[in-house]
C-alpha cells in the first residue's frame, strides 16, 4: 500500500473516523483505524460493532492495499504536521508516514482480526444538513444522560411522509423538534430509537456538504440499523449505528392542549437574569418564578442563604402564577431557541410549562421544551 495525498483533508478524514472510536474497546483491534487503498481512491474506517464510520478521500494511489493502525494516534500526528502533502506507505509490519521532514513509523495491527463493516442500509430520504444539525441539536438537549435507563438515552426518530419528528425526555423534561425533508416514497412511515451522542456527534459533523441521506433499516437483513451519508468538499463520510432496543414512552401527550397564562419574554433578558439569580441557589434547588403585575420576577436562596431577585419585562396574559424550575434545565431549554423572543406557556403552576419561540419563519419547523416544576422551598 503506497498513497499521496493533502494533509488537510487526510486529517480531516482520520479525525472524522477516530472521533467513533470507544475509550475502552472490548479488543485491541477495536481502537485501530482501517486504511484501504484501490483504483478509487482511499478509504478510513473505524467499528466497535456498534457504531462504524467511513470517510472516502481522493489520493494519489501507487500500490493498492490495507492496513490497521492506531486511530486515536494517527489522529493526534495528523493534527500535528506540517501544510504539506503526505506521503503514507506499508512497509511490512510498520506503516511509513512522511509530510516535509517530518517522519513517523507506525505498528500495525492484524487486519484479518478487524471486523466487517456493516452494510449502509437503502436510502429512505434527504434532509438539509444545516438544518438536520439544528434540529438534532435541540432534540438532543432533553435526551437522558443514565445509562441504567438505555431508552431514555436515545432520540426517537418518527418519519411521517415528508415530517420527521425528533423527542427526547429524561423524564424531567421533553423535547420535540419537526421538520421537513425528502423522503424516498411520499408514503413513508417508520420509527426508530437513535442513542442520542451517536446522533448529535454524527449531524454536527455531516455540514460540509447540502444534504444528509438518511437510511435507515428496521425489518429484514438490516434489522435495527440506521445509517447517515453526507458528501462534501472533502469526500464521502457515511456512518451507521444500532437502534436502541425497548419501548419509547408516549410522551406526545404530555403536551396540554389548554393554555390559561402565557409570557412572552425577550430570550436574552430571561437567560441573563436566570444566570445571575441562579448563582446562589443551592444546588438541587429551584429557582422561583412569579408572574405578576405584568412581569416576571426571579427568586433564589433561602432563610440565612444568600438570596437574589431580579425583575423581567413580560407581556402575561391569563392568571398570575408562581412556580420554580431547575435553573440548569431551564437554561438548556431557552438555549436551544433560535429566536429572540420567547413563550412560555402554562396552565397550572404545578404542571409543567412549554417553552418556544415566537415569531419563526418556517412554521414546519417547530421545537417545543417541556420542563417539569421543581417544588419550592417554604
Amino acid at each position: 500500500m503506497k498513497f499521496r495525498v493533502e494533509r488537510d483533508v487526510f486529517a480531516d478524514a482520520v479525525a472524522w473516523a477516530a472521533r467513533s472510536l470507544p475509550l475502552r474497546p472490548s479488543a485491541p483491534v477495536l481502537a485501530g483505524l482501517l486504511i484501504e487503498t484501490d483504483d478509487s481512491g482511499l478509504v478510513l474506517s473505524t467499528f466497535d460493532y456498534e457504531t462504524s464510520a467511513r470517510a472516502e478521500v481522493a489520493a494519489e494511489v501507487s500500490d493498492e492495499g490495507s492496513a490497521l493502525v492506531s486511530g486515536r494516534l494517527l489522529a493526534d500526528i495528523c493534527k500535528s504536521l506540517p501544510a504539506k502533502p503526505i506521503d503514507l506507505t506499508l512497509e511490512g509490519a510498520r506503516v511509513s508516514l512522511t509530510c516535509g521532514s517530518a517522519r513517523f513509523s507506525l505498528q500495525t495491527m492484524p487486519v484479518e482480526d478487524y471486523p466487517s463493516l456493516p452494510e449502509m442500509p437503502e436510502a429512505t430520504g434527504t434532509v438539509s444538513s444545516g438544518r438536520f444539525a439544528k434540529a438534532v441539536s435541540q432534540a438532543v438537549t432533553a435526551a437522558g444522560r443514565d445509562d441504567m435507563l438505555p431508552v431514555l438515552t436515545g432520540v426517537r426518530i418518527e418519519i411521517e411522509g415528508d415530517t420527521i419528528a425528533l423527542l427526547a425526555t429524561d423524564r424531567f423534561r421533553l423535547a420535540q423538534r419537526e421538520l421537513s425533508w425528502n423522503p424516498g416514497t411520499p408514503d413513508t412511515s417508520l420509527a426508530a430509537l437513535v442513542p442520542a451522542k451517536v446522533l448529535g456527534e454524527t449531524a454536527k459533523s455531516l455540514t460540509d456538504g447540502q444534504e444528509v441521506t438518511i437510511a435507515l433499516s428496521t425489518s429484514g437483513s438490516g434489522e435495527g440499523l440506521i445509517g447517515f451519508e453526507g458528501k462534501g468538499i472533502g469526500g464521502v463520510r457515511r456512518t451507521t449505528t444500532r437502534l436502541l432496543d425497548g419501548e419509547f414512552p408516549k410522551v406526545r401527550s404530555l403536551f396540554p392542549n389548554e393554555r390559561l397564562t402565557v409570557a412572552t419574554i425577550a430570550k436574552e433578558d430571561l437567560v441573563s437574569s436566570l444566570k445571575r439569580v441562579s448563582l446562589v441557589a443551592e444546588r438541587n434547588t429551584a429557582v422561583q418564578l412569579r408572574f405578576a403585575d405584568g412581569g416576571l420576577t426571579l427568586d433564589a436562596g433561602s432563610g440565612e442563604d444568600a438570596q437574589a431577585t431580579e425583575s423581567v419585562p413580560a407581556e402575561i396574559t391569563g392568571d398570575d402564577l408562581t412556580t420554580g424550575f431547575n435553573p440548569a434545565f431551564l437554561l438548556d431549554g431557552l438555549g436551544a431557541i433560535d429566536e429572540d423572543t420567547v413563550e412560555l406557556a402554562f396552565t397550572q403552576a404545578s404542571k409543567p410549562v412549554v417553552i418556544s419561540g415566537v415569531g419563526a419563519d418556517d412554521g414546519a419547523d417547530m421545537f417545543r421544551y417541556l420542563l417539569m416544576p421543581r417544588r419550592l422551598l417554604s
